[in-house]
This record gives C-alpha cells, structure tokens and sequence, in this order.
C-alpha cells in the first residue's frame, strides 16, 4: 500500500509497505481523507514538532475519516464510515481521573514524541484499536467527518472555559482551529461570536461558519474589556496579551493555540486588575463524540475545508496548508 512519510525536513516520500493485518480488539481502515494539521506542518517544514524531532521515517496525520476495511471481532460490518480517537493514554493518575488526556504515558497518531514513533493516517490503510473507533452517521460526508478531531480540539477549549451559552465571546485567530472553535462557540448558544486575524480572507471564512462579527487586526481594534470570554486560538503572544485586555473584569481567556516552550513577553498587568481567569487547554479528552454530532447537524462546518488534494499532490497540499491566505483546512485525499 502506499503511505507518505517524512523524512526530515521538507522531505517528504511516498513509499510502498505492507498492508497492516490487525490483531485482536484491532480494527484496520480504509482512509478516505486526512486533514493537514499544524503539528504536521511543523514536521515537514521544520523536521520537528517543538522538541519533538523527526529521528525516523513518520507518516503524518491524526485527523482523518474513512471507512471499515476488517473487524476481526465482527463488530464492524466493511465500508462501516467512521473517524478515530488519535490518543492512547497512559496510567491513571490519582486527581486526573476524568483528564485521560493529560496522563503520560500515552501516544497519539502521527507523532514523533515517542520512541519509536507513532505513525498516523496518511496511508491508504491504518490500524487502530477497536477503542479508538467512532462511527460515523451514514448521511454524514467523510470530508466534514475528517474535521472531527480539531472541532473536538475546539469544544475541549469552550469546555475549559466554563462553557459560551449567552456569553459575548472573541476568537483570536482565524485558523482552522479558530474557525472550527467560533463554530463551536456558535453552536453551543453563545449570544455574540467575534473573530479576529491580521489577514482578510480566513475572517471571510469565520462569516461563513457563522461568526456575527469580525475585526481585521491593523485596520481596526479589539475592544477592550468587552468579552465575556475570549478563546486565543493563533498562539501568537501579542495575541495573548490582547485578549487578556478583551476580556472583561472576572471573564475567561481560554488558551487553545499552541505556543513554543520557551519564555515568551506577554502582558498580565491586566489580568490581575480585572481578576481575570487564563486557563490552559491541551488536546482533549472524549469531546470527539460531540463534535461527530454537531458535523452531522451543522452542514456550514464544512466551510473550514477549502482544499482537497491527492496524496499524490502531498507536497502541494503541505505547501496550500501553510497558506493561510489560501487555505483553511486542507485534506489530502488517499
């Protein structure tokens, strides 16, 4: 079978290997579509993910829809649509044991922060623990389904910010990951959503996921004090320190977007004046379930993909993806 892997920087190959067999409680897929995420970009462009290095050969990618290929249980009959839950997790510790995600221990597809890596989606089969599997609804087109995993990614950020229902909120960034979290925020019964970025054409994409407002950052200004809570999604620290001012006196600023671990200048005067709250949100735990629901209910979520491209194009769909003028999601088709 055919599968993409990095081999360092900006090296990326299609290569033949052999179809996995899966074992039991195993269940192997075929892919339909896989998503280009930005710890992906990273092992591309830079052959590392933070301190996560490319040290083998890494097929990329933990969003991804398609379909059931063999169930050696027999539970899932072929051609079964389904997504999959990219996180294995480690043991329970004592204190986290409703936050699986934030056990050590654990993998995720498509990763080179274990040794050795754990390879992902962007192969034409990929096995997978039966645990991991998450049928899809038969009406639910496998394209919108490959956004399962970010908009989980997205709702874990509302779920950590105490929940949007009434709520004025900001999105900071309009990213993939921006643009699904203002969808999210939409869905879940926030009374206003605004999206902010530096660049016009992902905020014309925020309007069509269904934000009610969105302020080009340079051209206009995020008001101060206004939000009631505020969900930082571009991982930029002038970003951070604008939406501490945004959010109003004893609001929320939910960091979503991944930032480098190094120190970083942000200001936080602001942040103790107004006794403001600044939560963390990593990955997410089960919320995937949910974001297969609300797929299936809200057809606008497909606005997020802008491109899909074959796997044979793979080099183009990573160069599409860093665009973000030109892109919001990007699937590669396998």
């Amino acid at each position: 079978m055919r599968a993409l892997s990095i081999h360092g920087k900006e090296d990326l190959r299609p290569v033949e290997v052999d179809v996995p067999e899966p074992g039991p409680d195993q269940v192997r897929i075929k892919v339909a579509y896989v998503g280009i995420c930005g710890s992906d970009l990273h092992y591309y462009f830079h052959g590392a993910n933070g301190a996560f290095v490319v040290r083998e050969p890494l097929v990329p990618g933990h969003e991804l829809s398609g379909t059931v290929d063999a169930d050696p249980s027999g539970r899932l009959a072929p051609g079964t649509p389904v997504t999959v839950h990219p996180a294995t997790f480690g043991p329970v510790v004592a204190g986290l044991e409703d936050a699986r995600h934030l056990w050590p221990g654990g993998s995720y597809l498509g990763s080179a922060s274990t040794w050795p890596h754990t390879q992902g989606g962007m192969a034409q089969y990929l096995v997978v623990g039966a645990d991991m599997i998450r049928e899809l609804p038969a009406e639910l087109p496998l394209t919108r389904a490959a956004l399962a995993e970010p908009l989980a990614v997205a709702l874990h950020g509302v779920s950590q910010a105490g929940g949007v229902e009434g709520a004025r909120v900001l999105v900071s960034g309009a990213g993939p990951i921006g643009l699904l979290t203002a969808f999210a925020a939409k869905a879940l019964g926030a009374a206003h959503v605004t999206v902010a970025d530096v660049v016009p054409e992902p905020l014309e994409r925020a309007t069509a996921v269904g934000a009610d407002a969105t302020i080009l950052l340079g051209s206009a200004e995020v008001p101060v004090n206004a939000y009631d809570v505020v969900l930082e999604c571009a991982g930029v620290p002038a970003s951070i320190t604008t939406a501490i001012g945004a959010v109003r006196p004893r609001g929320v600023v939910a960091q979503v977007g991944m930032l480098p671990n190094a120190e970083v200048s942000v200001l936080l005067a602001p942040l103790i004046s107004k006794e403001a709250r600044l939560v963390g949100c990593f990955r997410f735990d089960d919320e995937i379930g949910e974001a297969v629901r609300l797929l299936n209910a809200h057809p606008e979520a497909e606005a997020v993909v802008t491109h899909v491209i074959s796997s044979a194009d793979a080099v183009e769909a990573f160069a599409t993806a860093k665009d973000s003028r030109a892109s919001g999601k990007v699937l590669v088709a396998l």
